[in-house]
């Protein structure tokens, strides 16, 4: 007759999940904002929403994964950093609508629970929701044996802000001859992986450790940076100076992110060379061929954020910019859309 079986003969080990999330709370208490009420641990997690600076709130809201940049920390065994860059691709995105981020939860996947690497993973993501001032007040951890192959796991995050309605940024006032400002990335941020690994590691046969002269460093330093966390030089510029509209460039490139804010009526034009490329991004071209139109739709190019702005304003927010310690160059303007043209057309 067969012995009683239990879950942890199953797989899934309930007392190292718990013990796992009373580790947590160290971490997420040091996120803390006001609002937050009790610790990490309950069925949801509790926010109470001050309002009265508010003149008619709204709840912006936002969830993303960090994609194939996963492979990298699989293979590196460097886990601390990917964190940054699932909190960042989340708060990123409501902070070009104008929003303040609140809070972050997190979701993590493993088929068997690694409690260091989960720790690991989560410091990450708690010194991301520090930098962009939000508090992690909740997530999940789930043990799936069978669905994951050993060492790998899956991330996603949730954050939620508040902006002002008034206050959103929805570009709505831009307009033929407004002024279009890059703001430097950290490099690859968290977008393109697919045809990073294809390049560095079918093509070059590269590992993590092979240190690459046009670089300075070696492959996995440069691809596993984390995304930059644009929130503070976000509310900086919107703060007291004209920004009709911003554009954080993920996924799609230039021509994806910024047509998305800008009116139909209006198209883009943006000049080549107008900023300082990483030298990653120029490995990477040469390394696999790709042609410039897929550059520009896949990766960042070394701009992960890109202000919409009234001419007259240009030196201000470029000023502004310069105090905060951020590369920021004109890229171009917004023009007339022509029907016979594309959204953007480059110079």
């Amino acid at each position: 007759m067969t012995e009683s079986l239990t879950y942890a003969e199953a797989g899934v080990d309930i007392d190292k999940a718990n013990l796992l999330v009373k580790n947590i709370k160290d971490i997420a208490k040091k996120t803390y904002r006001s609002g937050v009420m009790g610790d990490i641990g309950g069925f949801g997690s509790l926010f109470s929403l001050n309002t009265n600076q508010f003149e008619r709130p709204v709840l912006v809201s936002s969830t993303d994964g960090v994609g194939t940049k996963l492979k990298l920390a699989f293979m590196s065994g460097k886990h601390d950093t990917i964190g940054i860059d699932l909190v960042a691709m989340c708060v990123n995105d409501i902070a070009v609508q104008g929003a303040t981020p609140l809070f972050f939860l997190d979701y993590i996947s493993m088929g068997k629970l690694d409690s260091d690497v989960a720790m690991s993973i989560i410091s990450g993501i708690g010194e991301g929701c520090k930098m962009a001032k939000c508090a992690l007040i909740g997530g999940e951890t789930a043990e799936m044996p069978g669905l994951y192959t050993d060492n790998e796991y899956d991330l996603a995050g949730f954050t939620v802000g508040i902006v002002d309605n008034h206050k959103i940024i929805d570009g709505s006032e831009i307009h033929v001859g407004n002024q279009l400002i890059g703001i430097a990335s950290s490099g690859l941020h968290s977008n393109g992986f697919s045809l990073v690994r294809k390049i560095c590691f079918d093509l070059l046969n590269l590992q993590l450790d092979a240190n690459v002269p046009e670089l300075g460093k070696t492959i996995g330093e440069e691809l596993l940076t984390p995304t930059k966390i644009y929130v503070n030089t976000i509310q900086s510029m919107t703060k007291n100076l004209p920004i009709l509209g911003l554009a954080h460039i993920t996924g799609g490139g230039f021509e994806d992110n910024i047509t998305r804010v800008i009116p139909k009526a209006c198209s883009i034009v943006m000049r080549k060379r107008s900023w300082d490329v990483p030298p990653i991004f120029a490995f990477l071209q040469k390394a696999g061929k790709v042609k410039d139109h897929e550059m520009m739709r896949t990766f960042n190019n070394g701009l992960g954020l890109v202000a919409i702005v009234p001419e007259k304003a240009v030196q201000d927010v470029l000023e502004r910019l310069n105090v905060l310690g951020e590369k920021a160059y004109v890229i171009g303007e917004i023009i007339e859309r022509k029907k016979t043209e594309g959204r953007l057309t480059w110079v």
